[in-house]
This record gives structure tokens, C-alpha cells and sequence, in this order.
């Protein structure tokens, strides 16, 4: 049916509850449906002690997942509960919906943005707005680690003898408007280690609020400065350099291209915070998102540009077909002879359901240093972080898979003079063209 309507958005699923009930698996395939009601027969409630309708509590917990899809609730039948009329019923339904559980930190700061299509930022290319820094320092988690990694540096750095008498050098590249720098002084003042610390900024408006911060709170412990790291010549050389450069795939927002350019002024000894980090990728079904994606198209350009692009976007309306397999690794600082940051690699899934292909979601987990582990990979993922969600790279034809499937997919990350892409396509169950050859929809400008 799909198929022959060309994948239309208007075409819905309603479910109905039998009494039993199928594996985890089955129930957790159909959240990547676009289902818009269930069904529940009257023969599917059971009395409680009281004699009044209640569901069993693996219906219940299957209910409570659908309320989050907005998905509304038919009953169908006779009533069955001679004790109380039919409404109790609904009042039963609407009981379920007012004790779901609350929603946690991420879910509540990702609310209205559910299957929200954004085109990752670039802030190598473009200067952030004030309100987009604004919305990455509240989250409580991601500053934590880089503290508590800091703090690890320091301690390794500097001998508890030697504490009083030496000043460790911390360079923070792509300083923003100063929640990393704050997060080096808390390491520091927990360790009680003395340092110097430069901010490095490119973004004129993040380097005023920088200037304004060392007038009123850093003094003379802080050398700002308003250029490009990679084109800085620094005074001096860090023992220890800090970044938040990361984007949803890990190296999306030209992380290894800043930090190759910056590490020559970090010691040969020295250590990177980040010092390494991967990307992360799963195929999963939406019909959802594979809609938003076409609906996406800007005017006047080819339909398929939109399928060529990839979105940052909170997963909700999906399911993932298969575990996560790693993809590129980046590790800083970068010793290799010649530093190249092209990548290429193919990956295969194994299938276990029937299901629609759409596309491929992307995480990355990053170790900042030693144990000190920052992720949205979700075997690992880094509990209340909330600065990015995932990256969705879509096919632009969805792809029927079945049970002992094997589906291949080819990734490369593909870097020029003046700008970095991705390609990607799969070569099973069947062939699909490749994704944005030459950067032709999309590109990362350097």
C-alpha cells in the first residue's frame, strides 16, 4: 500500500489489543508505525478485586508507550462489567494516562521537538547565536565530565609536591561564552593545582562576553583571544587543551580539522580533552521521519537533495532494526606522519523482522580522559546529557527487509580544500544509489 501511494503521509495504522500478548520485540516494531489509534475489545479487560474493568499489565505498559505517540484509544464491544456502566471504560484508559511516568530531563528538554528535521550546525562556517549557547550551557551533565576530566589531567600533571610552585597551561579552544573555562577553574580549585588558562574564540559576539567575563571574574588567569585556533600563533604551549567541537556523528562539525590545526601549540607530552572519540550507526524504520525528510525540500532545488542531507533530530516515531556497529574513530593529539581525515568504511546488519528500511541513525561516544566517558550512544549513553541528539541519514527509497537479511551499508567521509560530506548507500538486500556524490546537496564548509 505504501508503495503504490508513494509512501503517503496520510496513510495510518490502527492497531488492535488481542489478549495475548506478543514478544517485547513485536510490540517495540510497531513504534517506528505511524499508528494513529488502538483498538481495545471489552474481552480484553479483566475484572479486579472489586469487579471493575482493568488491563493486564503488560497491555498497560504496551497502552502507556502509545499515549506517548498520541495515538487515541477506540473501545469496541459490549460491556462485559454487568457492576458498572460502559464508561468505566474510558475512565479506566484515562486513569492509565494520568499515572504515566514523568518525563526525564531529556525528554522534557526534547519535548515539541520529536521528529523535528534541523540541519546540524556548522560553527566552523557560521558564528552561533547567543541563544544557541544559551541552550548548551544548561545542560548539567556534559560541563560535569569535562571538570571531572580536567580534574584528572591536573592531578596527573602536576605531583601533589609540586602543586604550590607549578602552573599548568590550559588552552581552551572554542571557548564559546565561557562554561569550559568555569569547568577548568572548578577542576582546579577541587585539585588545588594552579593554571592559566587562554580562550580561544572565533565568534566575535562569544569573545565580547569572554572580554566582559576576565573583567569581572577571571582577571589576569584568563587571556582571551578573538581568532581562529587553527590560525593562532600562541606564545607559549599547552600542557592540556580543551574543546567541545563534537557534533551528533561525532566529527560532523570538524572537530579533527580544528584540533590538527590547533595541536601545534600543544606539548609534545601533552594531553587533549577530548583524546578520542567514535561514531556510531544503527538502521532503523520511520515513516516519520522519512516524510519530514521529503517535506524538507527546499524550493526550486531537486527532490533528491532532501534525502541527501542529514538531519539532526530527536528520534521518537522509530525503530532501530539492529544493534549499532562503530564507524570512524578520531583520536587527539593526531601523530600520524600525513594526517588524513577521509574515512571509509562498510558495515553489515543482520535482520530479524520484517520491516521498512528508511535510513541509518548516527551516535558518537567520546573518552575525554582516562575513564571519563562522554556518549549518546545508547548502549552507554550519558544519563540527563542533553546537548545533542542523534544524526539521520535517510534513503531516499525505503528498502523491505525480512528476517536473515543482511543489509550492507557504505559510508565514507569525504574532505576537500574548502569543505567536508558524507556519502552513503547500501549494496544489500539490494543496490541503492549513492547519497550526495561530491557534496552535491550537502557539505560542512571548513
Amino acid at each position: 500500500l505504501r508503495i503504490l501511494t508513494h509512501q503517503h503521509k496520510k496513510i495510518g495504522v490502527i492497531l488492535v489489543l488481542s489478549e495475548g500478548v506478543p514478544s517485547r520485540q513485536v510490540l517495540a516494531r510497531w513504534l517506528g508505525e505511524p499508528v494513529k489509534a488502538l483498538v481495545i475489545p471489552t474481552g480484553v479487560f479483566i475484572s479486579n478485586c472489586k469487579g471493575y474493568p482493568v488491563l493486564r499489565q503488560a497491555h498497560q505498559e504496551f497502552v502507556k508507550r502509545l499515549f506517548r505517540y498520541n495515538a487515541q484509544v477506540i473501545i469496541r464491544g459490549i460491556n462485559r462489567h454487568p457492576l458498572s456502566d460502559s464508561a468505566v471504560y474510558m475512565q479506566y484508559i484515562q486513569h492509565l494516562h494520568t499515572t504515566q511516568t514523568p518525563l526525564n530531563s531529556v525528554e522534557t528538554f526534547g519535548k515539541g521537538y520529536e521528529d523535528y528535521l534541523q540541519c546540524p550546525l556548522q560553527p566552523l562556517m557560521d558564528n552561533l547565536e547567543s541563544q544557541t549557547y544559551e541552550t548548551f550551557e544548561k545542560d548539567p551533565v556534559k560541563y560535569s565530565l569535562y571538570r571531572d576530566a580536567v580534574y584528572l589531567a591536573l592531578q596527573d600533571r602536576v605531583s601533589e609536591s609540586d602543586k604550590h610552585s607549578v602552573t599548568v597551561v590550559v588552552m581552551v579552544v572554542g571557548a564559546g561564552r565561557g562554561p569550559l573555562v568555569r569547568a577548568v577553574f572548578d577542576a582546579a580549585k577541587k585539585g588545588e593545582r594552579k593554571v592559566k588558562v587562554y580562550a580561544v574564540e572565533k565568534n566575535p559576539n562569544a569573545a565580547m562576553t569572554l572580554c566582559h567575563l576576565k573583567q569581572l571574574t577571571w582577571g589576569d588567569t584568563v587571556e582571551v583571544v578573538a581568532c581562529d585556533m587553527r590560525t593562532w600563533e600562541a606564545p607559549e604551549q599547552a600542557d592540556i587543551m580543551v574543546s567541545e567541537l563534537l557534533g551528533s556523528f561525532s566529527d560532523n562539525e570538524l572537530s579533527p580539522e580544528c584540533l590538527d590545526g590547533a595541536q601545534k601549540y600543544l606539548r609534545s607530552d601533552g594531553i587533549s580533552i577530548p583524546h578520542t572519540y567514535t561514531s556510531y550507526l544503527q538502521p532503523i524504520m520511520s515513516q516519520r521521519l522519512h516524510n519530514e525528510a521529503r517535506a524538507a525540500r527546499e524550493k526550486d532545488r531537486p527532490l533528491y537533495t532532501a534525502f541527501e542531507t542529514p538531519y539532526v533530530v530527536r528520534m521518537h516515531n522509530y525503530h532501530p532494526l539492529s544493534p549499532t556497529v562503530p564507524m570512524f574513530t578520531f583520536t587527539h593529539p593526531n601523530t600520524d606522519n600525513v594526517i588524513d581525515n577521509s574515512r571509509y568504511k562498510s558495515v553489515q546488519f543482520s535482520i530479524t523482522q520484517t520491516a521498512l528500511l528508511h535510513g541509518f541513525g548516527g551516535y558518537f561516544d567520546s573518552t575525554l580522559y582516562r575513564d571519563i566517558v562522554m556518549s549518546i550512544h545508547p548502549p552507554n549513553y550519558s544519563e540527563g546529557m542533553f546537548s545533542w541528539f542523534p544524526i539521520f541519514f535517510p534513503l531516499s527509497d525505503p528498502v523491505c527487509v525480512r528476517p536473515g537479511d543482511k543489509v550492507v551499508a557504505h559510508f565514507w567521509r569525504c574532505c576537500g580544500r574548502h569543505k567536508v560530506w558524507y556519502e552513503w548507500c547500501i549494496s544489500a538486500p539490494i543496490c541503492s544509489p549513492i547519497h550526495n556524490p561530491g557534496g552535491r546537496s550537502y557539505t560542512i564548509g571548513l
